[in-house]
């Protein structure tokens, strides 16, 4: 119950108690006057008379004049508070810039709002710091990254080196491939929150792009047995990056087969759906419990923390995969059935 309702029912229920108790008030002096008249023989005065003609055609036309305009004053007072509500539910991590309008009346909602928009410019300070420092941060580190792992390249071309060595140094440089590619997702993510990130618009057929990327997830998905199917894959041009689209394809297949079952399957899919390019990528394996289904989207969210060690990743691919299908005006969702499968749906606009 709203608090407009709440204050209005309270209202009414005074005025209504307070009625009550004015017309049985009189109505008690009536009665006493009456019963006083007809013990002295007198006829009943007139006024008293009068008085109920006026409790009955003047007081319960007051009292719905006094509801009805009760109910519009505490609709009136409290309307800034809905507008309030409703501007603050279009706030969200990627709209911090914007602030409550003011009525500049120097009220309590006026007050209300100038901290609420205090709050704002403080919260927006620190995500524009965290923001910086992400881009900054994994800016620096790259450099290093790529001279460890030309020296450690180096290292493993050498014949001399003996084969402990060898293995080191191959497992430090898959290490090092490790974290090349969280840095590289941190700076896509981070340039992606600074706005600096532009999206190429021209046609794409997005069909090649599928098929490429299902010769690709058949060769990834050699080593587990893995099968992958095309079951569909309908002629569908869409405007946008074919880089980006390329890197979107790779990721959901990639986590398709990386989050699979030895012996497992993985289905792609790709047709027209009401002006839509809908493309579906399905993956047998344990799936997502459905307490968790909504986080998957998360940077560096692990639905399974000791099965992720074992994959391998860094939680990153499906954060990216959402930002680039909303770059290009789409959507992006998962319905999972545990322990049978899950399915990636992918919607993008299609070209008529």
């Amino acid at each position: 119950m709203t608090i407009r309702t709440r204050v209005t029912l309270w209202y009414l229920g005074i005025l209504v108690v307070s009625l009550l108790v004015m017309g049985g008030v009189l109505h008690y002096e009536w009665s006493e006057q009456l019963d006083r008249m007809r013990k002295d023989n007198k006829e009943p005065d007139p006024a008293w008379e009068e008085v109920g003609e006026v409790l009955l055609y003047y007081g319960v036309p007051t009292g719905l004049v006094l509801a009805v305009g009760g109910w519009y004053l505490m609709r009136r007072t409290l309307a800034p508070i809905s507008s309030l509500s409703h501007a603050i539910q279009r706030i969200h991590v990627e709209n911090l810039k914007e602030r409550l309008p003011r009525n500049r009346q120097g009220d309590e909602l006026d007050r209300l709002t100038e901290v609420f928009n205090a709050m704002m410019d403080r919260l927006e300070n620190s995500v524009q710091h965290i923001r910086e420092f992400t881009l900054h941060a994994s800016h620096e580190l790259k450099t290093p990254l790529t001279i460890m792992r030309a020296e450690i390249e180096l290292a493993l071309r050498e014949p001399c080196a003996a084969r402990e060595h060898q293995d080191l140094f191959a497992n430090q440089l898959e290490e090092i491939q490790r974290l090349t590619k969280i840095v590289d997702g941190l700076t896509l993510l981070a340039k992606a929150d600074a706005g600096q990130l532009s999206i190429q618009r021209a046609p794409v057929p997005l069909k090649e792009l599928v098929e490429d990327s299902f010769t690709d997830a058949q060769i990834l998905a050699q080593p587990k047995r893995i099968k992958v199917d095309l079951a569909a894959c309908e002629d569908v041009m869409v405007t946008g990056d074919k880089n980006r689209l390329k890197q979107l394809l790779l990721n959901l297949t990639e986590n398709a087969i990386k989050y699979n079952e030895p012996q497992g399957q993985v289905t792609i899919s790709l047709r027209r759906s009401n002006g839509c390019a809908s493309l579906q990528i399905s993956n047998t394996g344990p799936g997502i419990p459905p307490e968790k289904i909504g986080r998957i989207f998360e940077r560096f969210f692990r639905v399974d923390e000791a099965r992720n060690n074992e994959v391998g990743g860094c939680g990153l691919g499906l954060c990216i995969a959402e930002w680039i299908v909303k770059a290009h005006g789409g959507s992006i969702s998962v319905v999972s059935s545990p322990g049978k499968l899950t399915t990636l749906a992918v919607r993008l606009p299609a070209n008529s």
